[in-house]
């Protein structure tokens, strides 16, 4: 799998972002494979567009994935999702991985086995330890940490889930386990691949140039006496 070892750019913009646009997140993905990226993950509020747009522009898999709101399992929800985000052009369709109940009340072995059958893969955002299990169990192609911290079963963190990563690395030696979710410095990129991550996925860090510029303001200003 060409995304082992290597670095995972999402490329997505949330509504009402200066940078909610499909020609502006194609932009920005052939940039991030400019600069290194050896995987796109998109779609989100741009949906099949950003998807279908992305991966006629990149010569790298594209990480594919919709969402319904934002709560619950909002993430490539249902069976029909997870085939529609295949048929844009994805490479990898990126699912809700987790056990809780489903918009189209299918489980989700339901979406692997689907995808599977028109020869793609799944990547299963999960938060937990046992969630990655059952994912993997599934027949989940790649088990992403996506999830941690945004779910009731998973602690609210300020930085990486480091701990997820490492022990479902030791539960899971022969799985392709993605390090996803808070990684805003080069440093914990490394510390996820020793940690026992496949690949990593970085997001607002590279591109949010509100969120960049944000940090480097705080910085600058100067704490009250």
């Amino acid at each position: 799998m060409t995304v082992l070892g290597k670095l995972i750019v999402s490329c997505q913009a949330g509504p009402g972002h200066p940078l909610r646009d499909t020609p502006t997140i194609v932009r920005m993905a052939q940039a991030a494979v400019l600069g290194g990226a050896r995987a796109i993950r998109c779609g989100g509020a741009g949906g099949l567009d950003d998807v279908r747009a992305v991966a006629a522009a990149v010569d790298v898999p594209v990480i594919g994935l919709t969402k319904r709101g934002r709560e619950g399992v909002f993430i490539t929800p249902t069976v029909a999702d997870a085939l529609a985000v295949l048929r844009a052009g994805a490479t990898i369709v990126a699912a809700d991985g987790t056990t809780r109940p489903r918009p189209d009340g299918a489980l989700f072995v339901r979406t692997v086995e689907a995808v599977h059958a028109e020869g793609g893969l799944v990547m299963a955002d999960v938060s937990t330890e046992a969630e990655g299990l059952a994912a993997a169990e599934a027949g989940a192609d790649l088990i992403a940490t996506t999830l941690s911290g945004y779910t009731p079963a998973s602690p609210v963190r300020s930085g990486p889930d480091l701990d997820l990563v490492a022990a479902l690395a030791r539960a899971l030696p022969s799985a392709v386990v993605v390090a996803e979710g808070r990684y805003h410095q080069p440093a914990q990129v490394r510390a996820a691949l020793a940690a026992g991550a496949s690949s990593v996925v970085v997001g607002t860090a590279i591109t949010d140039p509100a969120w960049i510029t944000g940090r480097f303001a705080a910085g600058l200003e100067v704490p009250s006496a």
